[in-house]
């Protein structure tokens, strides 16, 4: 008899179906689980991502607002232009893809058909620019120089180009009144990147792929309040991409007016008495290197000094900010930031830090005071100090006598401070100090807002140095492995600076003291942090955060919000110090260094009180770098020309100029108000018209 079963079947067979069935039913509870998942625990979340993938969005960008000067003259507004753009939608729904329509625009722009489908191609990681990287369904921009003729044949032959629009749109512009750029202040402005919107999604204020932003300047500084909210119609559409319905619209509100301090003929004046002083400089020789000064960067700050107001403020070199419009070229690109154009979007008011020279000596001064030496004391100013084998010498050799500290600051006695600062630094212990050493002339410069910034509202402040003990530990214990390394005890002289630091280059040793007393060494400070210091010296002592925005104003010009100048402290002075050094650095104008630039060239002394200090500055392997810095009862200037020469031979001429403009002071010292620039400090804000910022657009025909 078989044993087979009556199935036909092995129990081989049967053991491997019922595993097979096993599998399949354990296959599909896992898919049912899934589904269930999805569809019931995290339905809803995937259904809003579902429904999110089939809404678009066109972004409707809003008007900038504009900045403006004191007397409300733009600086920086919009100007419209005849923008030509193409939607992608449209043309991907006719049969060719929209290749006819875009040749036929190509013929009107002068441009050729591979310039206009570039444009509009979209941006992915391996298209290279021009391409389009914003959203799909959003008007691409093909051209923002269509000519009235261009647009003209556009909007009246629809039959020829649907898909395809010609409206006004606003741009933004510099105008430079009067000349003046005011770049470095302005700033610029360049497309939002990927990074920045994903940055801003969660936030108030999302950024979109519309949007341009501020990157220096007050356009970056003030960039919330300028950018205003763009509009946003979001739109239904299929798998397909095709356009089957509106969703919701988000209104857009034009961008607020910034109303700033800066005047802008003051400005204009600035600017080119800067450049002009530099060009001078040029042409003046350098007997300590043998041959002309480079003059190759300078700044002027023009401050009210009972307010920290800045009135101008110029850098050079300089730059056009309309460059950056509409997208900067790679050539332009190129230039402004290479080595050799010496960086013109480097604002040196605020970003640019050099030793000061003898215009820091208002600081070892109250110093010194503080230390417990009269200022009215007797101090020999011999014609050089030693200092063990090393003689620091004075200014041109000069041998001045038994003098007090206001004639130290007239005459700039430099061998005056070296024994001071020696003095001190022996008291405190020298390179070996004391605990808790004194340390007057370093602790005030800390005091006088030197080593921090001065919180300016611009973007990327620097904080200058104040080379103290703590200073120079930290500095020694981040460069000694490489000046060990480098350093020689019997190589060139850098070689052998280096074989000491990397031995003791930690320690505060005389001749760092010394040097540092009269703005020189491992000091460095921007024009911005001694314009505070003097224009504190002008007011009484209150030392002010400096402003350039002075209110922002919304679209419709009902709301002002105003920008109040912050008291950031006071000069480290009792009030007879005050006094005593106010009267010395009147006298550097009309006696001292500086009276070649007033006092003797037929300054108005007694209508309009000058008072000044000159400052020359030596850095090694570089030309002397030019420092001036001057007050008045209103206003506060300070110039700097990085290896210019002294300090009132090339920047002295410049700053007067500057003077003479403000106050009206023409030849042999008569004022005349009517020529007068700012004959008070201003006050009232510029009035601003309903939409100020976009009327100008309304003009000329554009709807926002």
């Amino acid at each position: 008899m078989s044993n087979i079963p009556e199935t036909g079947r092995t129990p081989r067979v049967t053991i491997r179906l019922v595993a097979i069935q096993i599998l399949v039913f354990s296959l599909m509870l896992t898919l049912g689980g899934r589904l269930w998942y999805l569809q019931i625990r995290n339905g809803e979340e995937y259904a809003e991502k579902a429904a999110g993938n089939h809404v678009q969005q066109v972004v409707q960008p809003a008007v900038r607002g504009a900045i403006l000067d004191a007397r409300g003259v733009p600086l920086a507004d919009n100007e419209t232009r005849l923008v030509v753009s193409a939607s992608r939608t449209e043309l991907m729904k006719m049969d060719d893809g929209g290749k006819a329509v875009l040749t036929r625009l190509a013929g009107v722009l002068d441009m050729t058909y591979k310039e206009v489908s570039e444009k509009i191609r979209l941006c992915d990681a391996e298209t290279p620019q021009p391409c389009w990287n914003g959203s799909p369904y959003q008007p691409i921009p093909v051209t923002d120089e269509a000519t009235t003729q261009q647009a003209l044949q556009i909007r009246e032959r629809q039959e020829d180009f649907p898909g395809i629009t010609a409206e006004p749109v606003a741009v933004r512009r510099y105008p430079a009144p009067y000349g003046a750029q005011t770049s470095q202040v302005l700033g610029y402005l360049s497309p939002v990147t990927d990074e920045e919107i994903a940055q801003t999604k969660d936030t108030d204020s999302p950024l979109l792929s519309s949007d341009q932003i501020g990157r220096s300047g007050l356009e970056r500084q003030y960039d919330a309040a300028l950018r205003g909210d763009a509009g946003v119609t979001r739109y239904k559409v299929d798998n397909l991409g095709r356009v089957i319905g509106e969703a919701e619209n988000d209104k857009g509100e034009p961008g607020s007016s910034l109303v700033t301090s800066i005047d802008a003929r003051v400005q204009a004046v600035a600017e080119k008495e800067l450049v002009k002083a530099m060009k001078e400089a040029r042409k003046q020789h350098d007997r300590n290197t043998n041959r002309n000064y480079e003059a190759d960067a300078g700044a002027v700050v023009v401050m009210e000094s009972r307010t920290g107001r800045i009135v101008a403020m110029a850098s050079a070199p300089d730059y056009d900010p309309n460059a950056w419009v509409g997208g900067i070229s790679a050539k332009d690109y190129a230039r402004l930031t290479g080595k050799k154009s010496n960086y013109p979007l480097l604002n040196r008011a605020t970003q640019g830090q050099a030793a000061p020279g003898s215009i820091f000596k208002v600081i070892p001064t109250a110093a010194a005071v503080k230390a417990g030496y009269e200022f009215d004391g007797r101090y020999n100013c011999p014609s050089s100090y030693s200092i063990g084998g090393q003689v620091f010498k004075n200014f041109e050799s000069q041998n001045h006598g038994m003098i007090d500290l206001g004639r130290a600051l007239e005459v700039s006695c430099d061998t005056v401070y070296y024994a001071l600062a020696h003095q001190e630094w022996k008291k405190d212990g020298g390179a070996d100090p004391k605990k808790n050493p004194d340390d007057w002339f370093y602790k005030m410069a800390h005091e006088f807002g030197l080593g921090k910034r001065t919180g300016i509202d611009l973007p990327n402040e620097v904080t200058g140095r104040v080379p103290d003990r703590k200073w120079k530990q930290e500095y020694w214990e981040a460069n000694k492995d490489a000046w060990c390394r480098y350093g020689k005890k019997d190589g060139d002289y850098v070689e052998k600076i280096a074989y000491e630091n990397c031995l003791e280059g930690n320690k505060l040793r005389a001749g760092d003291s010394v040097n540092y007393s009269i703005g020189q060494g491992d000091t460095l400070v921007t024009p911005i942090q001694m314009a505070v210091i003097y224009a504190a010296l002008s007011n009484g002592g209150t030392m002010y955060e400096p402003t350039v925005g002075k209110a922002v104003i919304s679209p419709d010009g009902k709301t002002v919000e105003e920008i109040e100048p912050k008291k950031r402290g006071r000069l480290p002075m009792d009030a007879k110090t005050l006094r005593q050094t106010d009267k010395a650095l009147e006298g550097v104008a009309t006696r001292g260094t500086a009276a070649w630039r007033f006092a003797d060239t037929g300054w108005p002394q007694k209508e309009i009180p000058m008072h000044a200090k000159t400052g020359t500055a030596e850095v090694h392997g570089k030309q002397t770098t030019s420092w001036f810095a001057t007050y008045t009862d209103e206003y506060t200037i300070v110039m700097t020309i990085s290896q210019g020469g002294t300090g009132s031979g090339a920047s002295g001429p410049a700053v007067r100029a500057i003077y003479d403009a403000l106050y009206g002071v023409g030849e042999g010292g008569k004022i005349d108000r009517k020529k007068a620039l700012l004959p008070e400090p201003q006050k009232k804000l510029p009035e601003i018209n309903p939409d100020g910022t976009i009327e100008a657009l309304r003009q000329k025909g554009f709807k926002p």
